[in-house]
């Protein structure tokens, strides 16, 4: 029941906000699995989750956090905010760590923590945004993280290129400047790459160092 309703709130808000939503349904268990690949491991870690949605991540996240692990969830939309809000008080699993979680509303972009989290984990729909809003993101995610710390995110496999040979003027420039921003990070920074083919659509999911 509760996946379905899960299920429910991300449909519904994919109709209602695609720009901000991006998917049908939410990530699947693989797909989180990858993307929580870097948390648990080493000394204690303050992790950040952005776009958390209705908490697919989040319970694979939670799953892997030790005692002295700490989780930030940073989510603009008030309807997921509020889902993840119940969560928290009826999963028995989400509840039992709700002491060291802590969800904010907002932007990431707002987020005024610089510098203070091991782990950055998104689930931001980077190829739905303006070029600039990408760039912004991915230099939010630089600002927050700690010296060598880790962002790991994912895109879905051929979409935007797809969406690319399909798209003409404006859009057509919106999407190429979205996967010239996303891809000179990626130069720089990404150090492993996952493919995930059960998912959907199926992902790849980018490990990168700042």
């Amino acid at each position: 029941m509760g996946q379905l309703n899960d299920y429910r709130a991300f449909l519904t808000q994919f109709l209602r906000n695609y720009q901000t939503t991006g998917a049908v349904i939410p990530s699947g268990r693989a797909l989180a699995s990858a993307l929580a690949r870097h948390v648990g491991t080493g000394p204690p870690q303050k992790i950040l989750e952005a776009g958390p949605g209705t908490g697919a991540v989040t319970g694979r996240l939670i799953e892997r956090m030790r005692a002295q692990d700490e989780l930030w969830m940073v989510e603009l939309n008030p309807t997921f905010a509020a889902h993840l809000r119940r969560a928290f008080d009826e999963r028995p699993s989400f509840r039992a760590a709700s002491s060291r979680c802590h969800l904010v509303e907002g932007s990431v972009q707002q987020l005024e923590r610089q510098g203070q989290f091991d782990v950055v984990v998104s689930g931001l729909p980077l190829n739905n945004f303006a070029s600039e809003d990408v760039k912004s993101i991915l230099a939010a995610y630089g600002t927050l993280l700690k010296p060598k710390g880790v962002l790991s995110f994912f895109q879905y496999i051929l979409v935007r290129d797809a969406k690319t040979a399909v798209s003409f003027g404006p859009e057509r420039a919106r999407l190429k400047g979205v996967g010239d921003a996303i891809g000179s990070v990626l130069a720089e920074r990404e150090f492993a790459r996952e493919w995930v083919w059960p998912n959907v659509p199926p992902a790849w999911v980018h490990h990168l160092r700042f």
